[in-house]
């Protein structure tokens, strides 16, 4: 690590920003020989990626293939020709699924970063070259007490996504957590957990068990300390240094207030999350209205690397109109303290049988168990005829008690607190709720008809909620005809409401298949890489499935130092 007074004035690689891409460009540049300095403009290490599922979406990859599930280059291929049929940056595309799969081998295999097929886990749009199972990897849990006194470096995961304070737990946690009294396995496992979390607690401020985004975070940390990568914290990007037309390093303001000029021999790679929270970026590159809902994106995060990579003559990528957003839907949350917080209802609730969503009308607009981008896409859409943001998830009390709603968990049954804090909206009948949370009481009353008659059936005619990959694997496997639809017929009714939380923006740097950041003329700036949210997504405002950005910002970030290595 680098204190400001010791930090390094020149040095072949200087990579901006300790996320997943900038951390992956960093290690795996040092591991190509490269003298490489890592600029973080926060204390932390992890960024956006520290929060979030830690998933990558890889198709084809070998540990998938290894687990038994067949997948080929050419069904990636077609799977997001179909996503993106305008054919942008398709070849952006192409080189991801040809590198991809060996890339993260080569990752694997040199670092303390460690996956696990994931098994099912659908893709997110049902068309020709999806697939159900065999695309995501999982990162390993990592032990944090490993990383010693620099445990605190790790950005902590989101309040809302821990329990008891401070314990982090996986998907797999979850069953055994809510089974413990059925089985002795669950009791054991989930027993396993608390005693360690109590003995973490002990000496640290949360558990050092850590999953998920967590997990990869932390394990990429590890790895530039084995490498032996310098890193400075408390350095942030103020503008690019060039010499003519080649950017030849960076000039950082440090913790202290102190400017310093870092020269990089071979480039400058920026990952520094794209254009995050800073509000010109927002207003300037975000379609009209879409800057003004929750934000998921980490604070920190002010869009500095685009910003700087402007004023050096980068050209942006965003498509007409204004940028895609990468969305979830959120509750917002509030502590004891008076505090908010945003919890996102990835695929515990919106799924399940017993529950639709409603806009101001009081009527559906979507299939609820779509993946958490395209459910906000409705919401975003109906939004522009019917207000419909906020939506309202609107269930019974027996549908919280057995599955949870947002951050009330399962087996919940006073839900008093939840609504004195305004999270949560009660009604003895639905002419109550719809008074309540101001929705048209008909069209409530209507929507639930209709969702209670189609739990008979099994069959959703409206919004197919239980026709898709991705709904049925997030619904209740035990819940008969359809994993997806129940009645909502038990009073007390609730309700809560939903925002759609932008987590990127697809706009960005315009780049090219080494990560190469690209000038208005379409020309590579010599000397400037960038990867993650800096770099336009070459998705292009699609969401194939889990981990669909922090893929990409792995594999272009080993391609930019390997570029920059000249390997």
């Amino acid at each position: 690590m680098s204190s400001p007074s010791s930090l390094k004035k020149e040095v072949d690689l200087v990579v901006v920003g300790a996320g997943a891409g900038g951390m992956t460009a960093a290690v795996m540049g040092t591991l190509a020989g490269l003298d490489v300095l890592l600029c973080e403009g926060t204390e932390q290490v992890g960024g956006t990626t520290a929060t979030a599922a830690g998933t990558i979406w890889v198709p084809n990859n070998n540990l998938g293939k290894a687990a038994g599930f067949e997948d080929s280059l050419e069904e990636g291929m077609r799977y997001l020709d179909g996503l993106v049929p305008s054919g942008e940056l398709r070849r952006l595309r192409e080189v991801y699924l040809e590198s991809g799969p060996r890339i993260i081998d080569d990752i694997v295999r040199r670092t303390q970063v460690k996956f696990m097929a994931a098994g099912k886990h659908p893709d997110y749009v049902d068309i020709p070259g999806s697939r159900v199972a065999g695309r995501a990897l999982a990162p390993l849990p990592f032990d944090g007490r490993l990383l010693g006194k620099e445990f605190h470096r790790i950005r902590p995961p989101m309040k809302e996504f821990m329990v008891l304070g401070g314990m982090m737990v996986g998907k797999a946690d979850i069953g055994h957590l809510l089974g413990r009294f059925h089985s002795w396995a669950s009791f054991k496992h989930s027993a396993g957990l608390v005693l360690r979390y109590v003995s973490d607690r002990l000496r640290h401020a949360r558990g050092t068990r850590l999953v998920m985004g967590n997990a990869l975070v932390a394990r990429l940390f590890a790895s530039l300390r084995d490498a032996g990568t310098a890193i400075a914290f408390g350095a942030q990007i103020e503008s690019l240094l060039k010499d003519g037309e080649r950017v030849t390093g960076a000039r950082f303001k440090l913790s202290t207030g102190e400017l310093v000029e870092v020269k990089a021999r071979r480039g400058v790679v920026l990952a520094t999350g794209g254009i995050g929270r800073n509000p010109v970026l927002r207003k300037q590159w975000m379609a009209p209205g879409h800057d003004r809902w929750p934000s998921l994106i980490f604070e920190g995060n002010q869009g500095g690397g685009v910003r700087a990579a402007e004023l050096a003559g980068a050209a942006i990528d965003a498509r007409p109109g204004g940028a895609g957003v990468l969305w979830q839907p959120v509750s917002v949350t509030q502590d004891a303290k008076g505090g908010t917080g945003l919890f996102p209802h990835l695929f515990l609730d919106r799924a399940k049988p017993g529950l639709i969503a409603v806009d101001s009308a009081g009527l559906r607009f979507t299939n609820e168990g779509a993946s958490y981008h395209y459910f906000c896409e409705d919401m975003i859409r109906r939004h522009a005829t019917t207000p419909a943001i906020p939506a309202w998830l609107i269930c019974d009390a027996a549908f919280v008690e057995k599955y949870g709603l947002g951050l009330i968990h399962p087996g919940t049954t006073n839900l008093k607190p939840h609504v004195r804090s305004g999270y949560l909206h009660v009604g003895d009948t639905l002419d109550a709720l719809a008074r309540s949370i101001g929705v048209d009481a008909d069209g409530l009353k209507d929507s639930v008809a209709r969702n209670n008659a189609y739990a008979l059936t099994g069959v959703d005619s409206d919004y197919g909620k239980g026709a898709t990959e991705v709904s049925r694997f997030n619904g209740d496997p035990d819940h008969q005809p359809n994993p997806c639809l129940g009645p909502i017929a038990q009073a007390p009714f609730c309700a809560m409401a939903l925002w759609p939380g932008d987590a990127a923006a697809d706009a960005g740097l315009a780049t090219n298949e080494n990560g190469q950041v690209l000038d208005a003329e379409g020309q590579p700036i010599a000397g400037l890489y960038a990867c993650g949210n800096d770099a336009a997504s070459l998705m292009r405002g699609t969401y194939p499935g889990p981990g669909a950005t922090i893929g990409p910002a792995m594999v272009f970030g080993y391609r930019a130092a390997m570029h920059a290595a000249g390997t």
